[in-house]
């Protein structure tokens, strides 16, 4: 049986509400304070629904609006519009909109990282006072596991840039390197617009933590 939309229900004539252990509590056994509550509830969640509904078929119909025009231009030039994974810029012919399509891969790290791990610890242990408590502080944000057990992949990847020439140290590096698993990605459109073409892009947010 669905759920009541305003969350009473009927039963022999008599009208109940459900508390969060399920009972039935007589609709004049609920305070009126807790009536008007659910009430408000219900209906600002009635359309959140509705707005989630809405945004997942515009993302779904954007999407596609954006695979058909890349299909046609494939078709017309021989050649694919997108960068590098898939990032692609469509803009206004005054430059005054754009949508951006980006494609990011979520990473995960394999076995290799705890090689790594030991070949950079060899190397800070022998350099001791001469290195750069900088590169410790980053080696030790790097590997320490947040609460999902997650290691920080953000600083890894500083470690990355470093430039450093000790052999271990570019072991780790390759070792790091060779850890490194894209286990998916996810596609991002995002929104652009501004009043003249030499103005500054304004982001068009659907967040409703940031929208005006």
């Amino acid at each position: 049986m669905s759920e009541p939309a305003d969350g009473v229900e009927m039963i022999n004539g008599q009208s109940y509400m459900r508390d969060a252990k399920g009972n039935l509590v007589p609709l004049e056994n609920v305070k009126p304070q807790h009536k008007l509550e659910d009430e408000t509830v219900r209906k600002i969640v009635g359309f959140a629904e509705e707005l989630s509904a809405q945004i997942s078929r515009f993302r779904n119909h954007t999407f596609a609006d954006l695979l058909s025009l890349t299909a046609l231009l494939a078709q017309e030039y021989d050649s694919q519009k997108g960068g590098k994974k898939g990032n692609t810029t469509f803009q206004t012919v005054d430059g005054c909109r754009k949508v951006q399509v980006q494609v990011s891969d979520f990473i995960d790290f394999g076995p290799e990282i705890q090689i790594a791990k030991s070949l950079i610890d060899e190397c800070l242990n022998e350099w001791a006072a001469d290195s750069r408590p900088e590169i410790r502080s980053i080696v030790t944000r790097a590997f320490n596991t947040d609460k999902e057990g997650q290691i920080n992949k953000s600083e890894i990847f500083m470690l990355m840039r470093l430039e450093i020439e000790d052999a271990r140290w570019q072991r780790a590096m390759t070792a790091l390197k060779d850890a490194m698993r894209i286990t998916g990605s996810k596609s991002y459109v995002r929104f652009y617009r501004r009043d003249q073409p030499d103005a500054d892009w304004q982001a068009i947010t659907i967040d409703l933590a940031k929208a005006a």
